[in-house]
Protein backbone atom coordinates (compact mmCIF):
# COMPACT_ATOMS: atom_id res chain seq x y z
CA UNK A 1 0.00 0.00 0.00
CA UNK A 2 1.71 3.22 -0.54
CA UNK A 3 1.43 6.41 0.84
CA UNK A 4 0.99 9.86 -1.07
CA UNK A 5 1.06 13.23 -0.42
CA UNK A 6 -2.54 15.25 -0.66
CA UNK A 7 -1.70 18.39 -2.42
CA UNK A 8 -4.14 21.68 -2.77
CA UNK A 9 -3.73 23.67 -5.93
CA UNK A 10 -1.00 25.66 -5.32
CA UNK A 11 0.71 22.20 -5.39
CA UNK A 12 1.70 22.06 -1.47
CA UNK A 13 1.31 19.52 0.61
CA UNK A 14 -1.90 19.08 2.74
CA UNK A 15 -2.24 16.17 3.94
CA UNK A 16 -1.94 11.87 3.00
CA UNK A 17 -3.52 9.05 2.04
CA UNK A 18 -2.97 5.40 1.20
CA UNK A 19 -3.66 4.04 -2.08
CA UNK A 20 -4.90 0.62 -2.25
CA UNK A 21 -1.82 -1.61 -3.81
CA UNK A 22 -4.42 -3.87 -5.65
CA UNK A 23 -5.64 -1.27 -7.49
CA UNK A 24 -2.85 1.67 -7.79
CA UNK A 25 -0.28 -1.24 -7.94
CA UNK A 26 -1.27 -3.72 -10.15
CA UNK A 27 1.35 -4.94 -12.75
CA UNK A 28 0.84 -3.42 -16.36
CA UNK A 29 -0.52 -5.81 -19.11
CA UNK A 30 -0.64 -3.81 -22.43
CA UNK A 31 -2.46 -6.68 -24.05
CA UNK A 32 -5.15 -6.19 -21.29
CA UNK A 33 -5.07 -2.39 -21.56
CA UNK A 34 -5.58 -2.70 -25.40
CA UNK A 35 -8.93 -5.21 -25.26
CA UNK A 36 -10.64 -3.24 -22.48
CA UNK A 37 -9.75 -0.19 -25.09
CA UNK A 38 -11.05 -2.19 -27.46
CA UNK A 39 -14.09 -3.27 -26.10
CA UNK A 40 -14.82 0.47 -25.05
CA UNK A 41 -14.27 2.28 -28.43
CA UNK A 42 -16.29 -0.70 -30.50
CA UNK A 43 -18.97 -0.17 -28.07
CA UNK A 44 -19.29 3.46 -28.91
CA UNK A 45 -19.25 2.89 -33.06
CA UNK A 46 -22.94 3.55 -34.62
CA UNK A 47 -23.11 1.03 -37.08
CA UNK A 48 -25.19 2.62 -38.90
CA UNK A 49 -23.38 2.69 -42.48
CA UNK A 50 -25.24 0.54 -45.63
CA UNK A 51 -25.05 0.10 -49.08
CA UNK A 52 -27.63 -1.07 -51.58
CA UNK A 53 -28.21 -4.31 -52.57
CA UNK A 54 -29.69 -5.02 -55.82
CA UNK A 55 -33.08 -5.57 -54.28
CA UNK A 56 -33.19 -2.32 -52.75
CA UNK A 57 -32.12 -0.17 -55.47
CA UNK A 58 -34.39 1.60 -58.06
CA UNK A 59 -35.14 0.01 -61.63
CA UNK A 60 -34.37 -3.17 -63.12
CA UNK A 61 -38.30 -4.05 -64.17
CA UNK A 62 -37.43 -4.84 -67.65
CA UNK A 63 -34.34 -6.42 -69.58
CA UNK A 64 -31.92 -3.63 -70.45
CA UNK A 65 -31.35 -4.60 -73.76
CA UNK A 66 -31.68 -8.10 -76.17
CA UNK A 67 -29.90 -10.91 -74.93
CA UNK A 68 -28.05 -11.51 -78.57
CA UNK A 69 -26.45 -9.30 -80.98
CA UNK A 70 -25.23 -6.10 -78.96
CA UNK A 71 -21.48 -7.64 -78.68
CA UNK A 72 -21.71 -7.27 -74.92
CA UNK A 73 -22.71 -9.68 -72.21
CA UNK A 74 -26.23 -10.58 -71.18
CA UNK A 75 -28.05 -9.16 -68.83
CA UNK A 76 -31.58 -9.72 -67.36
CA UNK A 77 -32.02 -6.26 -64.75
CA UNK A 78 -30.14 -2.94 -64.42
CA UNK A 79 -30.31 -3.55 -60.73
CA UNK A 80 -27.66 -6.85 -61.01
CA UNK A 81 -24.08 -5.41 -59.34
CA UNK A 82 -22.67 -5.52 -62.93
CA UNK A 83 -24.07 -2.86 -64.09
CA UNK A 84 -23.60 1.30 -63.52
CA UNK A 85 -26.41 2.21 -60.99
CA UNK A 86 -26.95 -1.81 -59.66
CA UNK A 87 -26.62 -2.77 -56.18
CA UNK A 88 -23.64 -3.80 -54.03
CA UNK A 89 -22.73 -7.45 -53.45
CA UNK A 90 -21.48 -7.93 -49.89
CA UNK A 91 -21.79 -4.59 -48.94
CA UNK A 92 -21.61 -3.48 -45.46
CA UNK A 93 -25.13 -3.51 -43.37
CA UNK A 94 -26.26 -2.17 -40.24
CA UNK A 95 -24.69 -3.78 -37.17
CA UNK A 96 -23.39 -3.47 -33.65
CA UNK A 97 -19.81 -3.84 -33.04
CA UNK A 98 -20.22 -4.18 -29.22
CA UNK A 99 -18.89 -7.72 -27.59
CA UNK A 100 -18.98 -8.98 -24.65
CA UNK A 101 -16.03 -8.39 -21.97
CA UNK A 102 -15.60 -10.05 -18.66
CA UNK A 103 -16.53 -7.93 -15.75
CA UNK A 104 -13.27 -8.61 -13.95
CA UNK A 105 -11.24 -8.12 -17.13
CA UNK A 106 -13.02 -4.74 -16.93
CA UNK A 107 -11.99 -4.03 -13.35
CA UNK A 108 -8.62 -5.14 -14.13
CA UNK A 109 -7.62 -2.57 -17.10
CA UNK A 110 -9.37 -0.06 -14.88
CA UNK A 111 -6.71 -0.67 -12.10
CA UNK A 112 -3.65 -1.31 -14.36
CA UNK A 113 -4.23 2.18 -16.05
CA UNK A 114 -4.41 3.98 -12.67
CA UNK A 115 -1.17 2.06 -11.86
CA UNK A 116 0.34 2.85 -14.85
CA UNK A 117 -0.20 6.55 -13.99
CA UNK A 118 1.02 6.32 -10.48
CA UNK A 119 4.06 4.74 -11.12
CA UNK A 120 4.91 7.29 -13.88
CA UNK A 121 3.92 10.46 -11.59
CA UNK A 122 1.37 11.49 -13.18
CA UNK A 123 -1.52 10.74 -10.76
CA UNK A 124 -2.21 13.37 -8.18
CA UNK A 125 -4.59 13.50 -5.13
CA UNK A 126 -6.15 16.93 -3.91
CA UNK A 127 -8.26 17.97 -1.25
CA UNK A 128 -10.94 19.25 -3.37
CA UNK A 129 -12.63 20.38 -6.68
CA UNK A 130 -14.23 23.77 -6.39
CA UNK A 131 -14.36 26.21 -8.85
CA UNK A 132 -15.79 29.88 -9.18
CA UNK A 133 -17.36 28.78 -12.34
CA UNK A 134 -14.90 30.68 -14.78
CA UNK A 135 -12.86 28.68 -17.55
CA UNK A 136 -10.45 31.61 -17.26
CA UNK A 137 -9.65 31.36 -13.16
CA UNK A 138 -10.12 27.21 -13.51
CA UNK A 139 -6.90 27.20 -16.66
CA UNK A 140 -5.28 29.28 -14.31
CA UNK A 141 -5.27 27.41 -12.16
CA UNK A 142 -4.38 23.88 -13.87
CA UNK A 143 -1.80 25.46 -15.69
CA UNK A 144 0.27 26.43 -12.39
CA UNK A 145 -0.63 23.11 -11.00
CA UNK A 146 1.79 21.94 -14.22
CA UNK A 147 -0.90 20.63 -16.02
CA UNK A 148 -1.74 20.63 -20.26
CA UNK A 149 -3.75 17.65 -20.39
CA UNK A 150 -5.85 15.35 -17.80
CA UNK A 151 -8.62 14.31 -16.92
CA UNK A 152 -10.26 15.37 -13.19
CA UNK A 153 -12.02 12.90 -11.18
CA UNK A 154 -14.36 14.03 -7.83
CA UNK A 155 -16.41 11.69 -5.94
CA UNK A 156 -19.84 14.00 -7.30
CA UNK A 157 -20.29 16.39 -9.53
CA UNK A 158 -19.72 19.83 -8.60
CA UNK A 159 -21.75 21.96 -11.00
CA UNK A 160 -19.63 24.93 -10.54
CA UNK A 161 -16.21 23.09 -11.35
CA UNK A 162 -18.58 21.24 -14.19
CA UNK A 163 -19.36 24.81 -16.26
CA UNK A 164 -15.74 25.54 -15.50
CA UNK A 165 -14.15 22.91 -17.36
CA UNK A 166 -16.34 22.47 -20.44
CA UNK A 167 -14.44 24.91 -22.47
CA UNK A 168 -11.09 23.65 -21.56
CA UNK A 169 -10.83 20.76 -24.63
CA UNK A 170 -7.85 19.21 -22.76
CA UNK A 171 -9.06 18.65 -19.67
CA UNK A 172 -12.33 16.26 -18.70
CA UNK A 173 -14.44 16.24 -15.75
CA UNK A 174 -16.49 13.85 -14.19
CA UNK A 175 -17.19 11.86 -11.11
CA UNK A 176 -15.44 8.01 -10.48
CA UNK A 177 -19.03 6.52 -12.60
CA UNK A 178 -17.70 7.74 -15.73
CA UNK A 179 -14.47 6.24 -14.91
CA UNK A 180 -12.48 4.68 -17.86
CA UNK A 181 -9.56 3.39 -19.19
CA UNK A 182 -9.66 4.81 -22.56
CA UNK A 183 -9.99 8.51 -21.06
CA UNK A 184 -7.03 7.55 -18.79
CA UNK A 185 -4.49 6.68 -21.24
CA UNK A 186 -5.37 9.38 -23.76
CA UNK A 187 -4.83 12.24 -21.66
CA UNK A 188 -2.09 10.98 -19.98
CA UNK A 189 -2.59 12.40 -16.11
CA UNK A 190 -5.51 11.95 -13.62
CA UNK A 191 -6.43 14.44 -11.02
CA UNK A 192 -8.69 12.68 -8.54
CA UNK A 193 -10.14 14.19 -4.82
CA UNK A 194 -9.29 12.50 -1.58
CA UNK A 195 -13.15 11.89 -1.74
CA UNK A 196 -12.91 9.85 -4.61
CA UNK A 197 -10.54 7.32 -3.85
CA UNK A 198 -12.67 4.96 -1.58
CA UNK A 199 -15.21 5.04 -4.69
CA UNK A 200 -12.78 3.98 -7.04
CA UNK A 201 -10.99 1.26 -4.83
CA UNK A 202 -14.78 0.14 -4.96
CA UNK A 203 -15.26 0.15 -8.14
CA UNK A 204 -12.45 -1.51 -9.46
CA UNK A 205 -12.49 -4.39 -6.59
CA UNK A 206 -12.30 -7.88 -7.96
CA UNK A 207 -14.55 -9.19 -5.27
CA UNK A 208 -17.81 -7.63 -7.20
CA UNK A 209 -16.65 -9.38 -10.41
Amino acid sequence: MATVNVLNWKKEKVGSIDLAADVFETPVKKEVLHTVVQWQLASRRQGTHMTKTKGLVSGGGKKPFKQKGTGGARQGSSRSILMPGGGTAFGPQPRSYAFVLPKKVRRLGLSMALSHLQKEGKLFVVDSMQSEGKTAELSKRLKAFGLKKAVLIDANVNDKFNQASKNLPTFKYFPVEGLNVFDLLKYDAAVITKDSVAKIVDRCSMEKA
